[in-house]
């Protein structure tokens, strides 16, 4: 009987390391070398470029905005559903989970209609001076819906794992809300909440279709980087293109090196839980 099952062990590992060669090992390779095809000089010309230069800052200052503003929703979300009853509690929690099943094109012509120059709000905005759509504000939003489920969702379990023992006893030994959250709460839940504000970085800096509907395209004022990718290609300028895929390609590998090192330091958490509640006791 050890045979068969040695085989077919031997034969699902092949399999899916096989998937993994070809489906993700092999892109990022082509990647790098596409990137690097007409030398480190061309490489560093085509990040160096100013509208390739615009379109990372704009990446960046998006997900710095995106991903703090997910980060306060996930934890109060997470924490309303887990340690609370309440009326609604399943509609907040499909509500969550909408970005997930509707499209990022859909999305963005959903903000096109309500902040658009002919949308709900677009006349207001217009005599007010306020531009959203074919602006930043537009692709802060877009980014902000696509990624609002990651944290709250990687919170969820984590939290209704834990139960209410410690929030709790702490409550019971004299700690307010504030001092329950921040010694409590918060270290109980820290290495999820990292994960999640991982999973959410990534997201807001690789979305493409919600963005690419309420930027407008503008070169070096409204393009991201998977935009400005897009724009290099069509133009086929190959070697820019692949350079700025390749800053792409290196954030999905430092998101996997976060994770790995997240879920290795998950060991931990129960540990730290205990810490924080001695502490409060004390």
């Amino acid at each position: 009987m050890k045979r068969p099952l040695h085989s077919s062990r031997v034969l699902l590992i092949a399999v899916a390391l096989t998937f993994l060669g070809l489906f993700l090992l092999l892109p990022l390779l082509v990647v790098f070398a596409q990137a690097l095809s007409k030398g480190v000089v061309a490489y560093a010309g085509a990040i160096a470029d100013p509208t390739a230069w615009a379109a990372i800052k704009l990446t960046l200052l998006v997900a710095a905005i995106a991903v703090p503003c997910n980060l306060v929703f996930g934890v109060a979300a997470a924490w309303a559903i887990t340690k609370f009853e309440f009326r609604g509690k399943s509609a907040l929690i499909t509500l969550i989970d909408l970005p997930f099943a509707v499209s990022p094109v859909i999305a963005g012509l959903v903000f096109i209609l309500l902040f658009g120059s002919h949308g709900w709000f677009g006349g207001l905005l217009r005599e007010h001076h306020i531009r959203v759509v074919f602006a930043v504000p537009g692709i802060v939003l877009a980014t902000i819906f696509v990624t609002f489920p990651f944290i709250a969702r990687e919170l969820i379990p984590v939290m209704q794992s834990q139960g209410k023992d410690d929030e709790q006893t702490a409550l019971s030994l004299g700690a307010t809300g504030w001092q329950t959250f921040w010694r409590v709460t918060l270290p109980n839940i820290r290495w999820g909440l990292l994960y999640g504000v991982l999973l959410a970085n990534a997201r807001a800096m690789g979305e493409f279709g919600a963005v690419s509907v309420v930027s407008g395209h503008i070169r070096g004022l409204t393009n991201t980087m998977p935009l400005h990718v897009e724009i290099l290609y069509n133009e086929y300028n190959y070697t820019a293109a692949f350079a700025v895929a390749s800053l792409l390609a290196l954030l999905a590998l430092l998101t996997l090196a976060g994770k790995s090192f997240l879920e290795w330091r998950q060991p931990e958490l129960r540990h730290a839980a205990r810490q924080s509640l001695d502490r409060t006791r004390s």
